[in-house]
């Protein structure tokens, strides 16, 4: 059956007007709201007010620090693990067993696996249990509500996107290549080095980059694991939506968010896209 003009412009505007309804009309909402007051009139004030106050800084700060440091473990203990996954290990049962446990997490709410971190850390919890049994310990830890605790969920959430994002293209990598350079007389060290790392940077590239601004806007895990402690953006303008009824400066918060992360996400696309200059 061969589709007409009119149903394949119906079928490719589906997308784009959902885009449209669900995504451009709220961002420009926030926009426009991030420039107004309570009174309806254009003002700067709320800008003025979250470039102006050390706080709102200081909170931004943290959000990107925390985002980098996921980051960068996930990155960490991803890419080993893509690598065994898709050019070490052999047996297709225990890839497919692998990849299934990797992607668990995905069908479970955060919300749902923040708590079941709340059952680990706790102070009666598993781990402080077993450290208490073992006789390491005298006394429970004080683990969660702290930034390892941060730290960690935020990794256990992001690390299947890393890991994804490397294997989808590990494993399209061709064999012949890393046997040509064995051949030649290259160590394993040097094939990995010379050969499969610099193949695998649009997977570390991707992978980086979804984890970063997954991690910049995250609220349910912060929130949880801090236990209200540590503040984040995201967190900032939860607070400023629905506690304390002002959505104009929660507005001009989210928007100075939004502009930090796409200045910094074209700032690492430029840097990974420079070629060194041959003389």
């Amino acid at each position: 059956m061969r589709i007409t003009r009119f149903w394949a412009a119906i079928l490719l505007g589906i997308p784009l007007i959902y885009l449209v309804v669900f995504f451009v009309t709220p961002l420009c909402m926030v926009l426009a709201d991030s420039f107004s007051n309570k009174a309806g009139e254009l003002t700067f004030e709320n800008y003025a007010t979250v470039l102006g106050d050390i706080y709102y800084w200081e909170v931004l700060g943290y959000t990107l620090w925390l985002a980098l440091v996921t980051c960068v473990a996930t990155l960490l203990l991803g890419y080993p693990l893509a690598y065994y996954l898709t050019l070490v290990e052999r047996r297709a049962f225990v890839k497919r067993l692998c990849f299934i446990l990797i992607l668990m997490p995905l069908f479970t709410s955060s919300i749902v696996r923040s708590f079941g971190w709340l059952v680990l850390l706790g102070r009666e919890g598993l781990i402080n249990d077993g450290l208490l049994m073992l006789g390491i310990i005298g006394r429970p830890l004080r683990l969660l509500s702290t930034q390892t605790a941060i730290i960690v969920g935020m990794i256990y959430v992001m690390l299947p996107f890393m890991v994804l994002a490397i294997a989808s293209v590990l494993q399209n990598l061709n064999p012949s290549l890393r046997e040509a350079a064995r051949d030649l007389g290259a160590s394993a060290f040097s094939t990995f080095l010379r050969v499969t790392l610099p193949l695998s940077v649009p997977g570390i590239v991707a992978g980086t980059l979804i984890v970063f601004t997954l991690s910049i806007s995250s609220y349910v895990t912060p929130r949880i694991m801090s236990g209200g402690r540590s503040v984040v953006s995201s967190m900032l303008i939860y607070d400023q939506f629905l506690l304390v009824f002002n959505p104009f400066l929660g507005s001009a918060i989210a928007v100075v968010l939004l502009v930090t992360c796409f200045v910094l996400i074209i700032a690492y696309t430029l840097i990974l896209e420079r070629k060194p200059v041959r003389s």
